[in-house]
């Protein structure tokens, strides 16, 4: 038995579950699949315990699909983006640069959540949905796509047609394996250690990016934990520095904290797993197949700096909802994936060269280059209209 439907999801990642709750808020049926059920705290041993920040276009989209109310109250705001230059000969600030949402907007920068909270908060959104299904536990063991129909062969042994199929299964992606679609990748020899921790200093809505070498360490605002000020940390390092400070005791580990730190927030305490994560930038070859579109990860992955990941594949998910909501009798089609393809890959290759040379910005290692750094961060800084233009260039506006 073949079951149908407007849109199969292949991905119940956070893209994945937005994709689903924008899509179902427009009426489509739509079914979202994804191996992993959705983590309740984290605590569990499966928990994503990244941070994601959703940026003002990012919050207008969930807004209007009917899913900000739901995160709003577990949101943080970002008012100011704190960018501190640590590399001088010693790991201490030699120059510090606020760029303040007020300058440009009456609205913080965005606002941030935990990852494992925003999949589960999703999760039971979308139970609210008429039309909209999760079926967690259940993956794509196969895929025919055709011009008239995505047919999927599920983990389960069901068979699914849809209109349109979307892929938003990750950065290793089985929907574009399965439509022949290749991957450029680009391996910056990092790893990312991400956890929480708290500390004694308020964050005062700060998200505070320090640069050194090896890649960005940055502090990323949380809500309180247990009445002390909480933050997301992103600590970006060669591969095996990320793996020798892993493997460090939790003592040992919180002295190496404080030094990154820069003490900006006191002494940190760890309070949560420190899972390692390989940085690499991937872009997709392209981004539709037969009735079939790719989104998110599966379409391009970033490295975490500047809130942009995240944030790059909710424009992919508004712009196929806009172009299924202007004509729903089209979804699926071929003119409608090439009017998707070409609106978003322009946009995809420009943020993938900006954050490819941020990222190697902040890997150098020789002095000069870390001073011409911090020259170039002073330079945007210190004039108004340049700060102003890279504040709406980071958030996508203007």
């Amino acid at each position: 038995m073949t079951e149908t439907t407007d849109i199969l999801i292949s991905g119940g990642g956070i893209a994945g579950l937005i994709a689903a709750a924008a899509f179902g808020a427009a009426g489509f049926a739509t079914l979202v699949v994804d191996p992993a059920p959705p983590a309740s705290s984290d605590a569990d041993p499966d928990a994503d315990l990244r941070s994601t920040a959703f940026l003002q276009p990012s919050v207008r989209l969930l807004d209007e699909i009917g899913l900000w109310p739901r995160l709003a109250p577990h949101a943080t705001p970002l008012q100011v983006m704190r960018i501190v230059d640590a590399g001088g000969p010693a790991p201490e600030p030699r120059a510090i640069r606020d760029f303040d949402a007020a300058e440009i907007s009456d609205q913080p920068f965005g606002w941030n959540l935990p990852n494992w909270l925003l999949r589960r908060e999703i999760a039971a959104h979308l139970e609210t949905l008429t039309g909209t299904r999760f079926r967690p536990g259940c993956g794509l063991a196969g895929l025919l796509a055709r011009e008239t129909e995505a047919r999927a062969r599920l983990s389960d042994g069901t068979t699914v047609s849809a209109r349109l199929l979307v892929g938003a299964d990750g950065r290793d992606s089985a929907v574009r394996t399965a439509l022949g679609i290749g991957a450029r990748t680009c391996r910056y020899g990092q790893k990312a250690l991400v956890f929480a921790v708290t500390h004694p200093i308020p964050h005062g809505n700060v998200s505070t990016e320090i640069h050194r070498s090896g890649g960005p360490f940055t502090l990323v605002p949380l809500p309180d934990r247990d009445g002390l000020p909480c933050s997301a940390v992103v600590w970006m390092e060669t591969g095996p520095e990320a793996m020798r400070l892993a493997a460090l005791p939790a003592p040992a580990f919180e002295a190496e904290l404080a030094r990154r730190s820069c003490g900006l927030l006191g002494p940190l305490t760890l309070i949560t797993r420190r899972p390692v994560w390989p940085i690499i930038a991937r872009h997709a070859d392209r981004l539709t197949g037969p009735r079939s579109a790719l989104v998110a990860e599966a379409a391009h992955v970033v490295p975490p700096i500047g809130a942009q990941g995240l944030n790059m594949s909710l424009a992919d998910i508004r712009t196929l909802r806009d172009l299924a909501v202007a004509d729903p009798d089209a979804l699926g089609s071929a003119g409608m994936l090439a009017a998707y393809a070409r609106a978003r890959a322009p946009e995809i290759r420009a943020r993938l060269a900006g954050i490819d040379l941020l990222n190697r910005a902040s890997m150098l290692a020789p002095q000069p280059l870390r001073d011409l750094r911090a020259a170039g961060l002073s330079a945007i800084h210190g004039i108004a209209p340049l700060r102003r233009l890279a504040m709406k260039a980071g958030l996508g506006i203007g």
